[in-house]
C-alpha cells in the first residue's frame, strides 16, 4: 500500500492553524452568490508583515475582497488554492529530490533511497541511481518523504494579505467578500382539507454549500429578491406570479427592496451539505380548491379537454399568515378517508409579498371538462370589422358541483361582447372571464359572440 508521510507538516500546520477564533455572518442571495464578514483578532506588529486568513471559502470571488483594520494599509492580496494532497505533492517535486522508503513484510525491516522525481503523469516516474522506476501502488508498504511543502501549497484555501500598520496590538480585522458555492431555495408544504375548506402551511429554506469550506457558527441571513448581478433585469410575467400582487408591510427586516430572513440562531454551513431550517407554519388558513380553464384562441376541438385544479388562499394577517413568501416549489397533500396526507401535485411560486391572492395549479381534472365551438366567425380578419360566435359545453361527471372560472383571451384591438348567454367580466384588456357553475352529473353551455370595429 503506497502511503505518503508530509515531512515537518505537523509544525507547519501549527502555525497556519493560528488565526484568532472566527465571527462569520453570511449573507446568502438567490443566484449562487454569497457575502461572508470574517471577523479576526489579530496581533500585529509595527512595519509591514504578512496575514494569513485561513478556511476562506475555496469559490472565492478575488477581486471583490476588503480588508478592514484600524490603521492597516493593504499592499498586495494572494488567494492560495492550490490545496494540498499527495497527488500536489508528487507533482510540485517534479525535478527535485525525495526519499523512498520501503518496508520488508516478511521481517519489517526498512530501507531507503533518494530518488529524483521525473515525472508524475498517471503514475511517478522517478531516477533512483542508474536506474528508472515507477513508483506503482502494487501492495508493498511504500513511503515517500519529502524535506518541506512548497511554496503555495495550502492544506486549506488561505488568502494572504501582504499589510503595514504603525501600531502593536491586538485588533479585529473584517474580511468582507464574495463568493460562489453558497446558495438556498424556500420549499413549501401545504395540506388541504376540501371539506373544511382549511389549508396548514409550512416553509422551509434549503441551505447548500458546496464553497470547498466549512463555515462554522455563521449568523447567516438570506436575501429574497432578484439581484442584478450585471446580466441585467428583465420584467417578464412569471407563469405563477400572485393571482394579486401583495399590499401588506411584514416584519421581515428589508435591504434595499429585498427581503431579509435571518435564521434563528447561529448554524454550521459544511462543506457539501445541505439542510433545511423551518421559517413559515400557519394552521387553519382559509383555502379553496376551483377549477380553471384558459382559451387562448378561438378554436373548435373534436374531444372535450380537462380543467386545471387549482387551490387558492390569501397571504394575509387575517388568514392567519401575512409573510413574504420567497420563490420556491409548493407541494399539496390533501387527506384520505384514512386522514393520511396523500401528494395530490406541485407548482412553482414566485416572490411574493404579504397580502398577495395566491393559487397554486396541482393537476387536471378528467371528470370536469370544456368542449371549445367555433360557431360562426366573419370571413378575412375578424380583427378588422369581423366576429366570432363561440360555443364552450362545460361537463361535471362528478356528484358535486364545480365552479369553473374561465378565461377568453386573444381580444385584441377594439371589441365588444355581444350576446352572451351570462354576464362576463373584463379582466384586463385582452381577457374576459366568467364564473361558469356547472350542476352534478350534468352540463351547462356558454356562448358569446365577439365584435370587432
Amino acid at each position: 500500500m503506497l502511503r505518503t508521510a508530509l515531512a515537518s507538516l505537523a509544525a507547519l500546520m501549527t502555525a497556519l492553524s493560528a488565526d484568532a477564533e472566527q465571527d462569520l455572518a453570511i449573507t446568502i442571495y438567490n443566484d449562487d452568490v454569497a457575502l461572508v464578514r470574517d471577523v479576526r483578532t489579530i496581533p500585529f506588529e509595527p512595519g509591514r508583515a504578512v496575514v494569513e486568513f485561513e478556511n476562506v471559502s475555496a469559490a472565492i470571488v478575488p477581486q471583490t475582497v476588503s480588508l478592514v483594520a484600524d490603521d492597516v494599509t493593504v499592499i498586495e492580496q494572494n488567494f492560495d488554492y492550490d490545496l494540498l494532497s499527495p497527488a500536489k505533492l508528487m507533482e510540485k517535486a517534479v525535478g527535485e529530490r525525495v526519499r523512498i522508503v520501503r518496508t520488508n513484510p516478511g521481517n519489517g525491516a526498512e530501507t531507503s533511497e533518494i530518488a529524483q522525481v521525473l515525472s508524475v503523469n498517471d503514475g511517478a516516474v522517478l531516477r533512483i541511481g542508474e536506474r528508472i522506476e515507477v513508483l506503482r501502488d502494487d501492495g508493498l508498504p511504500t513511503r515517500v518523504i519529502f524535506d518541506e511543502v512548497p511554496p503555495n501549497l495550502r492544506a486549506r484555501p488561505t488568502l494572504s494579505v501582504d499589510l503595514q500598520t504603525q501600531r502593536a496590538d491586538e485588533r479585529a480585522a473584517e474580511l468582507r467578500y464574495l463568493t460562489h458555492g453558497l446558495s438556498w431555495s424556500a420549499d413549501y408544504v401545504g395540506v388541504f382539507d376540501e371539506k373544511a375548506e382549511l389549508l396548514d402551511f409550512q416553509g422551509w429554506i434549503t441551505l447548500t454549500n458546496q464553497s470547498g469550506t466549512t463555515f462554522p457558527a455563521a449568523r447567516t441571513r438570506l436575501v429574497a429578491g432578484n439581484v442584478n448581478l450585471g446580466r441585467g433585469i428583465g420584467q417578464p410575467r412569471a407563469e405563477h406570479a400572485p393571482q394579486r400582487a401583495g399590499t401588506e408591510s411584514a416584519p421581515q427586516q428589508t435591504l434595499a427592496d429585498y427581503y431579509l430572513y435571518e435564521l434563528p440562531q447561529r448554524t454550521t454551513l459544511a462543506d457539501r451539505q445541505t439542510k433545511q431550517v423551518g421559517f413559515a407554519d400557519a394552521s387553519g388558513v382559509p383555502a379553496k380548491k376551483v377549477y380553471r380553464y384558459v382559451a387562448d384562441w378561438f378554436r373548435s376541438a373534436s374531444e372535450p379537454d380537462g380543467v386545471v385544479i387549482a387551490i387558492e388562499f390569501e397571504n394575509s394577517r387575517a388568514a392567519r399568515l401575512g409573510i413574504p413568501l420567497p420563490a420556491g416549489v409548493v407541494r399539496m397533500y390533501a387527506r384520505d378517508s384514512q386522514e393520511k396526507a396523500q401528494f395530490i401535485g406541485e407548482d412553482q411560486l414566485e416572490h411574493s409579498p404579504a397580502g398577495s391572492r395566491m393559487a397554486f395549479d396541482i393537476g387536471e381534472a378528467f371528470d370536469v371538462t370544456v368542449q371549445p365551438e367555433v360557431v360562426e366567425q366573419s370571413s378575412g380578419s375578424m380583427f378588422r370589422d369581423g366576429f366570432v360566435r363561440m360555443k364552450y359545453v362545460f361537463r361535471n361527471a362528478r356528484k358535486t358541483p364545480a365552479r369553473v372560472v374561465f378565461e377568453q383571451g386573444s381580444l385584441y384591438y377594439d371589441w365588444e361582447l355581444e350576446e352572451a348567454s351570462q354576464p362576463g367580466a373584463k379582466r384586463d384588456a385582452f381577457t374576459l372571464q366568467w364564473l361558469v357553475d356547472v350542476p352534478p352529473n350534468g352540463e351547462k353551455t356558454l356562448t358569446f359572440r365577439i365584435d370587432w370595429d
